[in-house]
């Protein structure tokens, strides 16, 4: 114990970094789409800068492994750091939605690249022994700190300098941690190889998962305030909006564990998207005077659609040898990239055109068809023999399969 202990506080300085950077970029995304509509941008244009974040993002995730192996971990997490400073500074010099779609993919690059590096950097120290109160830890404090990122939407004022200024602050502080540790640097894992294929062959419906698990976060998260605004919310009731989401999501991980783990894990999935289409519809219907509605519908939203992710991938894991699970890790964030790239600005253009409710009608839709694919899926194949245990995972880095692969050790179905 006492060992573990000083292992857990030598992780302090990642730690913190973590929730300094978790501050920063978990407040620019809800930042944005307030501040764009004060400028009187487009909802498409909003939804443009979302999907720019996670273009980024990928972008992030795949170049980082490599830029590790050519200058180290902190010199890395530097350069991240310094590119998304840069893009949270940037916007007050040149309000345009274009070039705000750079900056943003600016932010994202940093958030990937430096979650890369911390993730990197845990997996080199932890051993099997001390792997899961370690990334136990790291969980915690990456949900904390993004419910404590969607509440300071509250008082950092729209399109202001102040306010981007204080989240370029948060962004450079998280730089201090990491490069002043005095734990050695590790030393460069081999980047995964990409291989979107896989998970496929692995499991088709743990695609279409982590897609719709991609439509229903990127949405809400990224365009989520356009419709808190275009229903007659005020900032900081935004704000809980959008905390009432991370909340609901964060609590959900040990019941849907769970059941993920005693039951198939298919029809886990589908009572998943059958409970969200029933979310999306009461949060589409309920007026807007019914706050305490609104909140508790967005609670139960996250509750319902946060643990998606997860479910899928350890239905995929379930059908992989344990020399996969790192690249089928990969391949499974690959396409949650996909699919977060396209569902900001879809969504943004649907809210346009039709109305706030449009945003939820459309996620309702995506669960609606993972119900019947789902359904299809158990008619054609059959669950996996040995299941992996349930892991949380967060779609955080490439590197993040290594973490959570000593995890999921196999073990026969009851």
């Amino acid at each position: 114990m006492v060992f573990i202990m000083r292992l857990l506080i030598s992780f302090t300085a990642l730690f913190l970094s973590v929730a300094l950077l978790q501050l920063s970029s978990g407040g620019v995304g809800p930042l944005d789409a307030l501040s764009g509509l004060a400028f009187g941008f487009s909802t498409a244009q909003i939804g443009i800068l979302g999907s720019a974040h996670f273009f980024g993002f990928f972008i992030g995730c795949w170049w980082a492994p490599r830029l590790m192996g050519s200058v180290g971990h902190s010199r890395a997490f530097a350069a991240f750091t310094a590119t998304g400073a840069i893009g949270l500074l940037g916007h007050m010099l040149i309000v345009s939605p274009n070039a705000w779609a750079v900056m943003r993919i600016a932010s994202g690059f940093c958030v990937a690249g430096c979650y890369t590096v911390v993730e990197a950097w845990l997996q080199s120290k932890v051993t099997n022994e001390t792997r899961g109160r370690t990334m136990g830890v790291y969980r915690v404090v990456d949900i904390s700190a993004s419910l404590m990122a969607q509440m300071l939407i509250s008082v950092l004022e729209p399109a202001s300098y102040v306010s981007y200024n204080l989240l370029a602050l948060l962004c450079c502080v998280a730089l201090i941690p990491l490069t002043l540790t005095k734990t050695d640097q590790p030393a460069t894992p081999a980047a995964p190889r990409l291989r979107p294929g896989l998970a496929f062959t692995r499991s088709p419906l743990a695609v279409a998962g982590v897609l719709v698990s991609a439509l229903s976060a990127a949405s809400f998260r990224m365009v989520g305030p356009v419709y808190g605004a275009g229903v007659g919310l005020g900032v900081d009731q935004i704000a809980l909006f959008l905390a009432s989401f991370v909340l609901g999501g964060a609590l959900s991980q040990y019941p849907v564990g769970w059941l993920a783990d005693k039951f198939d894990r298919r029809s886990v999935l589908i009572g998943l998207s059958g409970a969200a289409i029933v979310s999306c519809g009461l949060t589409a219907l309920i007026p807007a005077q019914s706050m305490q509605m609104v909140f508790a519908n967005a609670f139960i939203f996250g509750l319902t659609t946060f643990p998606i992710y997860s479910v899928a991938a350890a239905h995929a894991h379930d059908f992989a040898s344990h020399d996969e699970r790192v690249e089928l890790s990969a391949a499974l964030m690959f396409w949650y990239a996909v699919g977060a790239i396209a569902a900001p600005y879809v969504a943004s253009v649907l809210i346009e055109t039709f109305g706030p409710p449009a945003m939820f009608m459309l996620i309702a839709l995506g669960h609606a068809f993972l119900i019947g694919f789902g359904y299809l899926r158990m008619r054609v194949g059959r669950a996996g023999r040995n299941k992996t245990a349930y892991v949380y995972t967060p779609r955080t880095s490439f590197i993040f399969g290594r973490l959570s692969r000593a995890a999921r050790a196999s073990r026969k179905d009851d």
